[in-house]
């Protein structure tokens, strides 16, 4: 059974960091494409991190620089950390797992997700 759960969020102050974790179980993370995106109640969805299928990572304009995406498939976890974190940084990040890739030449194409997790929340003050 495919399970995805997503932990390491909270609450922080602009500027500091935060790692998030997806603990992964039931595929091989191999064999699948992963990212994480992230969504607010007054914004649309938006990717954040993932690769494409020449693993080339990608990430949204707005973390570029201080975010970084990467998997330890020994223990099964995909991670996203954020340094100098901003109230805009303030969503629900998910973790999730796709058959396609989510990212065509530097650009996310989908979200055509078939499992995800129920999120964690980042909540970052001024």
């Amino acid at each position: 059974q495919v399970e995805l759960v997503e932990s390491g969020g909270g609450s922080a102050q602009a500027g500091g960091s935060l790692r998030l974790s997806c603990a992964a179980s039931g595929f091989n993370m191999r064999s699948y494409y992963m990212g994480w995106f992230r969504q607010t109640p007054d914004r649309e969805r938006e990717g954040v991190a993932s690769w494409d299928s020449a693993r080339d990572v990608y990430y949204v304009d707005t973390v570029k620089g201080r975010a970084t995406i990467y998997e330890d498939n020994s223990k099964h976890t995909l991670y996203l950390e954020i340094n100098s974190l901003t109230p805009e940084d303030t969503a629900m990040y998910y973790c999730g797992l796709s058959t396609t890739e989510c990212v065509e030449y530097g650009i996310w194409t989908s979200y055509d997700f078939i499992y995800w997790g129920q999120g964690t929340q980042v909540t970052v003050s001024s």
